[in-house]
């Protein structure tokens, strides 16, 4: 398992990845815009050139919104997603981040058991905020 920053060669294999995960992905557009803002961090898990694991935060003064995150199927579940929320909290604390928001659906417990024991709380739900009409757990994480 290699970890690193995202580079711009990666765009293709993370859009393909989201694509895999989730039914409301971004695309490849989107993925570049967020890329190239100048606020966005990444990072990512391969194996063997292949993307297992990904995420990204945009970063503004002292907060900070990881806006992705996802695991291949078959890697999931043998820790390469808290690697990957570890990797964006030690950079955004790095930064000089206070808080560290996210959403996420309140149908995936998965990943809420992930966010907890990764020391985020939940805050409040936002009505109908996917595409599909689910709601979303808004969490927030203070760094000391």
């Amino acid at each position: 398992m290699n970890g690193r920053e995202w580079t711009a060669a990666d765009l293709t294999q993370i859009a393909e990845l989201e694509r895999d995960c989730f039914t409301d992905p971004w695309n490849r557009r989107m993925l570049a815009e967020t890329f190239l803002s100048g606020r966005f961090f990444g990072t990512l898990l391969e194996e063997e050139s292949v993307v297992t694991a990904y995420g990204g935060m945009s970063i503004l003064g002292d907060e900070a919104e990881i806006e992705l995150i996802a695991t291949s199927e078959m890697y999931r579940r043998c820790g390469r997603g808290r690697k990957i929320i570890e990797d964006l909290l030690a950079e955004a604390q790095a930064r000089g981040v206070k808080k560290v928001f996210l959403e996420v659906r309140v149908s995936n417990a998965a990943a809420q058991i992930l966010y907890l024991k990764s020391g985020f709380r939940g805050l409040y739900a936002r009505s109908r905020y996917y595409p599909d009409g689910e709601d979303a757990i808004v969490m927030c994480k203070e760094l000391g």
